[in-house]
C-alpha cells in the first residue's frame, strides 16, 4: 500500500484533509538501517523525525532496573514510532532496534508541528498519556520493589525474546547447493545447520549436521558428489517468530525434539537459534527447572519443583514491570508440572495392564490455569472431553478414564495442587464426557442459569487443552459460542450474579475488611478485585465470541472490536496488573514465612502509596462493574 494512502487510513492522520498530505509527501525522507541496529536508544534526545516502517521489523526496548534491554513491543510494515518526543521535546522513553534490515520513511518534525497548529488532534494523539493514577502508582511501587530486591537477574534470561538471542544474519543457500559445499560451510563457520531458502528468500528447509550423517555418510549408496540440498534437507522445518519468549522456544524445541530453530518473520528467516544457544543464556536455576520437570520419573521430584517456582517468581518480580508476564511464565511451569504428572500417571496405568481405549480425548485445564494466570498456590480445575461415540462404548471408556482420573487427581494433589473445593476435577463424572455430553451441560447452564451453574460455567469457559487432541477443545469452544448466541440472556444472569458483590471500599474511601473468622481484619485481593476484572472481561468476550482466553488478551481483542476505548482498556489493565502484583508479592511473603500462599492481606500493613494504589485499583474495578451492568442490563432475551 502506498505510504500516503496508508497514512490516510491510520490514526491520527485519517481525519485530515487531502491537501495536508501533499506537504507530507514533499518532505518525506527514506533511510535504510541494517539488522540489529538502534535507530535511537532510550533517553536519547529527539532525532526530529516520525519513523514509518516501509519494510522490515523493529523492536521497542526499555531498560530494566538492572540496566538490561528488554523487548516490550514490535513494529512492522505500515506502523510508526518515535512520534511523542516531536511534540514534548523530551528524550525517548524507549529504544527502537531493527530485527532485520529495515527501510523507514521519515517525516520531519517541522512538517508535523506546522500541521498540528491547524489540526491539534495530531499533537494530541502523540502526547496523550494515560494519566491514570493507578498506573503511575503501580510503576512507582514496582520500581521501588525491584531496586530493593536482591538477585534481580536470577530469572531475567528466562524472559528474553528470540530476537535478542538469535544469530543473524542466517547462513542460507538455495536448494541446488551441493552437499559437500554445505558440509564445508558448517565446518568453516562452526555452526550446526544451514537454512535452505526458496523464491523470495522464503524458508524451504533446513540441513543439519545430523542430516549429513544420516542421509549422506551412513547410506551405502549415497553419492556426496551428486547430492544437493533439496535431496537431504528437512522440508518446511518448524519455526517461531522473533517475538517468542525464550522459555516458550525451549519448551517447543524440547517437546518436538529439535536442536535447531529458524526464527521466521512472515515467511522470511531472520535469525537462527540452537538449543545450546538458549541454554547458554539461561540462569542455572532456570536451566535446571524445566529440564528436571520433563525428565522427572517420580511425583516427589515434581513436588520439589514447587520451591523452584517460588524462586523464579521472586526473581522475576524483582526485575520486571509486567506482572502478567510473570504469571504467564509461572503458569508455563505449572503446565509443565501438570503435564508431566499426567504422563507419569498414564504410564502407570499402562504398567498395570490397563490400555487406553481407541478414542480421541483431550485433557483440559480450566480457571486460572486455562487463562495462564496461575500464581503460587493454584488448586485443581480440570476435565476430559471425548469424541462423540455410541452410548454402548461408554462403559469401556469409563472403565479406563474413571480410575485414570482418580489416579491423576490424587497425584496432582501429592505434587502440590490442592483439590478443588467445588469438585471441578476430572475424577468427578460431571467433568468428563463426550462432546455431545458437554453440549447438553452447557445448554443446561445457559438455559437454566441458577447461581451454581453460572459459577461452574465461569470456571469452565476458560478451558485450554493440555494433553490429547486439541481439536476437540476447538470444537467445544464453538459449542460454547453457539449456545450463548442462542440465549444471550445467560450473560445477563452471569452479570447479575457477579455484581451482587462490590469492591471492599466504603463510601468514605475506607477499606472494608472481614469482621470475623480466620481472615479477620483482612480483605481479598482476588475475590474483592481481580476476579471481577476477569469475570467482566470474560462476559464481553463471550458476547463477541472471542477465542482469546487470557484476561489481557481478551481486553486487547475487545479494543480491536471497538468494545472498549484504548484509554479505558489501559485503566483496566493497570488495575489488573496492580492487583496481580500485590497478590503475587503477598503470596511470596507468605511462603517465605512458612505459611500457605493467600490472596488475603491486611490493607493497613501496606505503605501509604500501596494503600492508594489498592484503592485506585478497586475504583477502576468498580467502574468496570458499572459499565458491565449498564451493558448487559440491556441485553434482550
Amino acid at each position: 500500500m502506498p505510504l500516503i494512502r496508508q497514512l490516510q487510513e491510520t490514526e491520527p492522520f485519517c481525519h485530515l484533509p487531502e491537501s495536508l498530505f501533499e506537504s507530507f509527501r514533499a518532505g518525506l525522507q527514506s533511510r535504510t538501517y541494517p539488522a540489529n541496529t538502534f535507530i535511537f536508544q532510550q533517553n536519547d534526545p529527539p532525532t526530529g523525525f516520525l519513523y514509518i516502517i516501509q519494510e522490515g521489523l523493529v523492536e521497542i526496548t526499555v531498560l530494566t532496573p538492572g540496566g538490561v534491554d528488554m523487548v516490550v513491543d514490535y513494529r512492522s510494515e505500515g506502523t510508526f514510532f518515535g512520534g511523542t518526543p516531536i511534540f514534548t521535546g523530551e528524550p525517548y522513553t524507549a529504544g527502537a532496534r531493527t530485527v532485520k534490515p529495515t527501510e523507514c520513511f521519515l517525516i520531519p518534525a517541522k512538517i508535523l508541528a506546522e500541521a498540528s497548529r491547524d489540526y491539534p488532534q495530531i499533537s494530541g494523539y502523540f502526547t496523550r498519556i494515560v494519566l491514570s493514577r493507578v498506573r503511575n502508582l503501580y510503576q512507582e511501587i514496582v520500581t521501588n520493589h525491584s531496586q530493593a530486591s536482591l538477585g534481580q537477574m536470577e530469572a531475567f534470561p528466562f524472559k528474553k525474546r528470540l530476537s535478542e538471542l538469535m544469530t543473524t544474519p542466517v547462513e542460507s543457500c538455495d536448494q541446488d547447493e551441493p552437499v559437500r559445499r554445505i558440509a564445508r560451510r558448517l565446518t568453516e563457520k562452526g555452526i550446526g545447520s544451514v537454512l535452505i531458502v526458496g523464491e523470495r528468500q522464503t524458508l524451504a528447509g533446513i540441513v543439519t549436521e545430523r542430516d549429513l550423517v544420516t542421509k549422506v555418510l551412513a547410506p551405502e549408496h549415497a553419492d556426496p558428489n551428486t547430492l544437493r540440498a533439496r535431496d537431504i534437507m528437512t522440508p518446511a522445518p518448524l519455526s517461531m517468530p522473533p517475538a517468542t519468549y525464550m522459555y516458550e522456544a525451549i519448551a517447543f524445541m524440547q517437546s518436538h525434539r529439535i536442536k535447531h530453530l529458524p526464527v521466521v518473520d512472515r515467511g522470511e528467516p531472520v535469525g537462527m537459534v540452537s538449543l545450546r544457544d538458549l541454554m547458554r543464556f539461561r540462569s542455572q536455576k532456570a536451566l535446571l527447572l524445566l529440564g528436571s520437570i520433563r525428565e522427572a520419573t517420580t511425583l516427589e521430584v515434581l513436588a520439589a519443583s514447587g520451591k523452584e517456582i517460588l524462586t523464579i517468581a521472586r526473581s522475576l518480580l524483582s526485575e520486571t514491570h509486567s506482572t502478567p508476564e510473570v504469571m504467564e511464565i509461572v503458569s508455563h511451569i505449572h503446565h509443565a508440572v501438570i503435564r508431566r504428572t499426567f504422563d507419569l500417571c498414564l504410564a502407570q496405568m499402562q504398567d498395570e495392564g490397563r490400555l487406553m481405549p481407541d478414542i480421541r480425548y483431550c485433557f483440559l485445564l480450566m480457571g486460572s490455569g486455562g487463562r495462564r494466570e496461575m500464581l503460587l498456590g493454584p488448586d485443581q480445575d480440570n476435565g476430559f472431553i471425548f469424541e462423540d461415540v455410541a452410548d454402548g462404548r461408554m462403559p469401556e471408556i469409563e472403565a479406563f478414564f474413571a480410575p485414570f482420573s482418580e489416579k491423576l487427581v490424587a497425584a496432582l494433589e501429592q505434587v502440590g495442587y490442592p483439590l478443588c473445593v467445588g469438585k471441578v476435577m476430572a475424577n468427578n463424572p460431571h467433568w468428563r464426557g463426550r462432546l455431545q455430553d458437554w453440549q447438553e451441560r452447557i445448554r443446561d447452564w445457559v438455559n437454566d442459569p441458577e447461581p451454581q451453574k453460572v459459577r461452574y460455567s465461569s470456571i469452565f469457559f476458560d478451558f485450554v487443552p493440555l494433553a490429547g487432541d486439541p481439536g476437540l477443545a476447538a470444537r467445544l469452544r464453538n459449542i460454547v459460542h453457539r449456545e450463548i448466541r442462542e440465549f444471550q440472556g445467560f450473560l445477563y444472569h452471569m452479570m447479575s450474579l457477579d455484581l451482587r458483590h462490590r469492591v471492599p471500599v466504603g463510601l468514605l474511601g475506607r477499606f472494608l475488611v472481614e469482621k470475623s473468622g480466620m481472615h479477620k481484619g483482612q480483605l481479598s485481593l482476588k475475590q474483592g478485585g481481580s476476579v471481577f476484572i476477569v469475570d467482566c472481561i470474560r462476559m464481553f468476550a463471550l458476547e463477541r465470541e472471542l477465542d482469546e482466553i487470557t484476561t489481557l488478551g481478551r481486553l486487547k481483542a475487545l479494543v480491536t472490536a471497538n468494545v472498549f476505548a484504548q484509554e479505558t482498556a489501559e485503566h483496566i489493565r493497570a488495575a489488573f496488573e496492580a492487583l496481580s502484583f500485590l497478590r503475587l508479592r503477598n503470596e511470596i511473603n507468605a511462603l517465605d514465612r512458612g505459611e500457605e500462599p493467600s490472596h488475603f492481606l491486611d490493607p493497613h500493613s501496606l505503605t501509604r502509596n500501596e494503600q492508594d494504589l489498592l484503592k485506585e485499583s478497586f475504583n477502576a474495578v468498580s467502574k468496570l462493574q458499572d459499565a458491565t451492568k449498564r451493558h448487559f442490563g440491556r441485553t434482550p432475551f
